[in-house]
């Protein structure tokens, strides 16, 4: 019999501690293997611009909305994910703020022969690719809340093909100019090894609620209701660790509404057995494979 207490119309609740409705993300922080070769991908396939700058970093952001979406640090010389992935970062999205945007990038990719993976999800409309490091991306927009449906208690997701015509006729024929101001990070998609563990730092200890646990090999997790902002799977569960010589993801953020929620997230996380330190105001934590989470307040 569960511990867990459910609140929502859909959705299970951590047993103790549970992030603020308002808690979203913040940058995702890579490491790459060439600095000007990845700032040339980002800007020219995915639409950012750079902001900040420095001799092996870059802070890349929607154009005309300077929030950093991610950061790019070079080390030369790191391995290229490995085609069947590494445990760590399966991919990070890139939420545009609308439909009709989502529809002028998947014509911008035609037009420059990018090659993307595309699925609709119910929820939302997705376009995969991966950056020259091998680092999973996902672009995508989300359909209204009121169209998203729920089965038991889980919300319906799944993976089917997407209607390229109609996203594309969406646009209206405007051109793409690049990530448009309202532009966020959505979520983090990781391989993890067993979906219970990362349930026990995610769920249990760091306080998100399980939004999706039906899905083949798969557990999504979110603040608020929102579909996930964090998915956990198994789908490489005997791929090799990323390691500070791979390309790999350094850090991702978690942005509460204020100092306490942070302190509340250590305390939690503590008290489920798992190592916390704080960097001035941020919690600072690693899951079971070494995945660093940084938490911090919006304020």
């Amino acid at each position: 019999m569960t511990t867990e207490t459910i609140t929502r119309d859909y959705g299970i609740a951590p047993p103790g501690f549970r992030l603020p409705d308002a808690t979203h993300l913040g940058r995702v922080r890579l490491q790459v293997a060439n600095l000007e070769r990845s700032i040339a991908y980002y800007e020219t396939v995915i639409g950012l611009r750079v902001t900040v700058r420095t001799d092996d970093s870059a802070i890349l952001a929607a154009h005309g909305d300077d929030r950093a979406l991610v950061e790019l640090r070079e080390k030369p010389g790191v391995r290229s994910v490995p085609r069947r992935g590494a445990i760590g970062l399966y991919h990070f999205a890139i939420l545009l703020p609308d439909r009709e945007s989502l529809g002028r990038f998947v014509t911008h990719l035609s037009a420059i022969g990018a090659y993307a993976g595309m699925s609709d999800h119910f929820v939302s409309e997705a376009v995969y690719l991966t950056d020259p490091d091998g680092l999973g991306i996902e672009v995508y927009a989300d359909r209204p809340r009121d169209a998203w449906k729920v089965e038991g208690r889980q919300l319906a997701m799944t993976t089917i093909p997407l209607d390229v015509a109609d996203l594309v006729a969406a646009a209206r024929g405007e051109e793409w100019t690049g990530a448009p101001a309202g532009t966020v990070i959505g979520h983090v998609h990781l391989y993890v090894r067993d979906v219970d563990q990362g349930a026990a730092f995610y769920h249990a200890g760091l306080g998100f609620d399980k939004v999706v646990w039906g899905y083949p090999g798969a557990l999504f997790m979110s603040a608020g209701g929102y579909h996930h902002h964090l998915g956990t799977n198994t789908w490489a569960a005997q791929a090799p660790l990323a390691t500070d010589d791979d390309a790999r993801l350094i850090e991702w953020e978690i942005v509460v509404p204020s100092g306490d929620a942070v302190g509340a997230a250590a305390e939690s996380l503590a008290s489920s057995g798992f190592a916390v330190t704080r960097d001035g105001g941020d919690l600072v934590a690693h899951d079971p494979w070494g995945t660093q989470v940084r938490v911090l307040s919006a304020r």
